[in-house]
């Protein structure tokens, strides 16, 4: 009985507590009533500004945020903003901000007056809902809070930034330390395959390399394939040049300052030994030779990873075995990861370095974009953790749509998030007097979209019409008609015609495939005419010409050289002799030719025979690096070292005599190391104008005779003298040999430090070299005695007679006195 009540009593206050409970929440708002069945967070809001204090018109950084993290790598605090009082008592707001994971983010302001601006955080309450580990929903209300007041000190002087790092002015190698941001300019590397004819093709314009070689200055050279003249028996046939599919440099390319490339031709698959090298680009020097199961080297790549928890770039060399690929390590050559199933199609490199592939299915009418750096995004920060591992590339795919439209003829450009370009003229062209063009949009959100399909009646006639190249950066697809010679000009917004070029010479029949290039805001044709035309890409217009004219008529079908064109960089583009299937010996003469890209005018030429097939000249940090066909040798052309030597004599002079200065300016870019350059020059390759710089190049590596009146470089010499004053004494210009000398006469006596600079040029590097002398004051005069007056001859016989006289008087007086 007792027990009933009791737990009559106990049900009774467990009930009136329930219904206190239930008044009490319905007394509540709504989103409280949940947040308080679960979790309320007490929040503080923060501002910071960097940096503090700040110049006028100089951009702040500020830091908004609360001090909660969020749980989930994604996930927001939205609806935060700032409060900035300025210092004339008016308001800006800063509105509708979205932190990070990390609770907080950042915003630019720019203040514009001098004072004391006050800032202020204000987080708004909301929801923070998410899963946690173990799979349950939490749920957190959050409440508002305000960060304490900042005070934003402005001054009218501008604070000073970090002052940057000059470009270099002597010779320079990798690794470039990564607080030198301002060399990126001078630094590149080619990532695609050398002279791979791909589609799209090969990019000739390199942005970077602002130093790109202005003389034909040779670094170095090395033995690639048998090359060059045969002789005896077969006499004047020379050895392959890789020319006609050989590919010898084919697949080469450049990561940070090192040459990777094919020792072999692509013939004879798995069987046949394939190894692949590594050259340091500045030097020449053999840094590794791998065999990778016979496998060849297809391209490279520099990812840069910038997640939440890593930052990093990444280098790989890529070979590619069917739809397999497999990175190796661009500084050891060591295996780092393979990926299997990748998608065929063509390499795009997005902003980050990742390789994109689309995928176009006209019949079916689908499109996908494959992405390599989803492929094992889930094995977290990228490097270390994929290391050894090899991975299904489907999971690439980042999306797969639906082209809106049919379309005829066939894919002839890729552009990155922009659009896929597309013509009936595509391939190897075609002879329908209606050419079909057209675009399908990639950009995220319109994927799929067919943006023009735009009909073009081409002049009548029986033609051939032909797809020739695209750029994206002007806007413009360019196509061709073989037999009436001329270049037509196309939107690439919308597919309308804009201009049609002026007819080329009949040669230019040839040029349509894989000839052109464009770079600057121009177009630029060549190849078997040999005569560089260069239009205006966005008005057809002819702005001007250059022949590489054959002097002595070795071409006997043409009174220029077939010509290919290299790259394009820092304002001059670069072509070379390129036959597709050339006889054998050779058209001697044939240049390689550097060109202000803007006027055509000629910067220097050199002995070479470019290689068509084979692989293109490539260019990374400022150095020209190729396959000469001539010789079988890869070049490197680029600025060298020098050194300087100085003597003086005497080394102990009298002030009031002059001194003798002489000494040498020699070429020590690694190639002179050499057997074969040490032997002919023993006191060292002498360093020569850059006016006389092609001629001597082609003396002292390609052993032509030697050039006639070589003039060498001019030399300053400086004293600092007893007295601490330093200033020039005379100059002098080295000569043929290297040797300059000069005098000059010392203006006090004492110590002299004597320096002998070469200032640098175009092809080189400076340099300089001391050396001391010691000038003694000139020894005092010895006083002359005063001479004795004496009496003239006539006076002193005058004299002595009369004394005589007298004498003779006196002594007569006395005689007669004594009488």
């Amino acid at each position: 009985m007792t027990n009933s009540k009791s737990k009559t009593t106990s049900a009774a206050v467990a009930l009136l507590m329930i219904l206190a409970i239930i008044v009490g929440l319905l007394a509540l708002p709504a989103e409280k009533q949940a947040a308080t069945a679960q979790n309320t967070q007490e929040t503080y809001a923060f501002i910071g500004a960097t940096p503090n204090p700040v110049g006028v018109n100089q951009e702040v950084l500020l830091h908004i945020g609360i001090t909660a993290q969020l749980n989930i790598v994604g996930d927001s605090y939205y609806g935060l903003s700032v409060t900035i009082e300025r210092p004339d008592g008016e308001i800006d707001k800063i509105e509708n901000i979205q932190t990070d994971a990390t609770g907080g983010t950042g915003r630019n302001y720019v203040p514009t007056m001098e004072g004391n601006y006050t800032l202020q955080t204000h987080f708004p309450a909301q929801w923070y809902n998410y899963t946690d580990y173990w799979g349950a929903t939490v749920s957190n209300w959050m409440e508002a809070s305000d960060s304490p007041e900042l005070t934003l000190v402005v001054q009218a002087d501008p604070i000073p930034y970090y002052p940057g790092h000059a470009l270099p002015t002597e010779y320079w190698t990798r690794p470039i330390n990564a607080q030198f941001q301002e060399w990126a300019g001078i630094a590149g590397n080619w990532l695609k395959p050398a002279g791979s004819y791909t589609m799209p093709p090969i990019p000739k314009y390199h942005p970077f390399n602002d130093d790109a070689p202005e003389t034909a200055h040779i670094l170095w050279t090395k033995q690639l394939i048998q090359g060059g003249l045969v002789g005896g028996e077969l006499g004047e046939v020379q050895y392959e040049m890789g020319d006609a599919y050989e590919g010898f440099f084919l697949g080469s390319v450049i990561i940070n300052g090192v040459l990777y490339y094919n020792k072999y031709n692509s013939d004879g698959g798995s069987d046949v030994q394939q190894d692949v090298y590594a050259v340091d680009l500045k030097t020449g020097e053999e840094l590794w030779v791998k065999n990778y199961n016979n496998s060849r080297l297809s391209f490279g790549q520099i990812f840069f990873w910038d997640s939440y928890n890593y930052h990093a770039s990444f280098d790989y060399l890529w070979i590619v075995s069917g739809s397999t690929w497999h990175a190796f390590d661009a500084l050891t050559g060591r295996w780092e990861y393979s990926m299997t199933n990748v998608p065929s199609g063509w390499n795009l490199y997005g902003e980050k370095g990742e390789i994109y592939r689309y995928t176009v299915d006209l019949s079916n009418r689908w499109i996908t974009l494959w992405n390599s750096s989803r492929v094992g995004s889930t094995m977290g920060s990228w490097g270390s953790a994929v290391a050894g591992e090899t991975f299904d590339a489907s999971d690439g795919i980042e999306w797969n749509v639906t082209i809106s439209d049919s379309l005829p003829g066939s894919v002839c450009h890729y552009f990155l998030n922009d659009k896929i370009f597309g013509s009936t003229a595509g391939g190897m062209g075609n002879m329908d007097e209606i050419v079909t063009n057209w675009a399908i949009s990639v950009k995220p959100g319109e994927e799929g979209r067919v943006v023009f399909k735009k009909d073009w009646t081409r002049p009548a006639g029986n033609m051939t019409t032909v797809w020739t190249d695209a750029s994206p950066e002007d806007g413009i697809f360019i196509l061709s008609i073989k037999e009436n010679l001329r270049y037509y000009g196309f939107s690439l917004e919308n597919g309308n015609f804009l201009w049609e070029g002026e007819p080329e010479n009949y040669l230019a029949q040839y040029d349509k495939w894989y000839g052109p290039a464009y770079g600057y805001g121009m177009f630029y044709t060549g190849r078997q005419s040999g005569i560089v035309t260069c239009y205006n890409i966005t008005t057809g217009k002819t702005l001007w010409k250059y022949e590489v004219k054959d002097k002595y008529a070795e071409i006997l079908w043409s009174n220029n050289f077939p010509i290919g064109f290299h790259f394009l960089a820092d304002g001059k583009i670069y072509l070379s002799y390129m036959e597709h299937s050339p006889i054998n010996p050779t058209g001697r003469g044939a240049p390689f030719v550097c060109l202000d890209a803007y006027t055509g005018e000629e910067i220097w030429t050199l002995d070479w025979f470019g290689n068509f097939w084979g692989g293109h000249a490539m260019i990374g940090d400022s150095v020209i690096v190729g396959h000469n066909g001539y010789d079988g040798r890869i070049y490197a052309i680029g600025k060298g070292p020098s050194a300087t030597t100085v003597s003086a004599l005497p080394k102990m002079s009298v002030e009031g005599d002059k001194v003798l200065v002489e000494g040498m300016v020699t070429d020590i870019s690694p190639g002179t190391e050499e057997y074969a350059l040490t032997a002919r020059f023993p006191q060292g390759v002498p360093a020569v104008s850059d006016a006389n710089m092609s001629d001597w190049m082609e003396y002292v590596h390609m052993q032509k005779e030697r050039p006639a009146d070589v003039v060498g470089v001019e030399v300053v010499i400086s004293v600092l003298d007893p007295n601490n004053n330093c200033y020039e004494v005379a100059r002098a210009t080295s000569d043929e040999s290297g040797y300059f000398g000069c005098t000059f006469e010392p203006e006090v006596p004492g110590l002299y430090t004597i320096v002998a600079s070469f200032e640098g040029s175009k092809s080189y590097y400076g340099s300089f070299a001391e050396t001391f002398i010691n000038v003694e004051s000139a020894p005092q005069p010895t006083p002359v005695p005063t001479p004795v007056p004496q009496a003239p001859v006539e006076t002193y016989f005058t004299v002595s007679t009369v004394l005589i006289i007298v004498a003779i008087a006196i002594v007569a007086f006395l005689l007669l006195r004594r009488r």
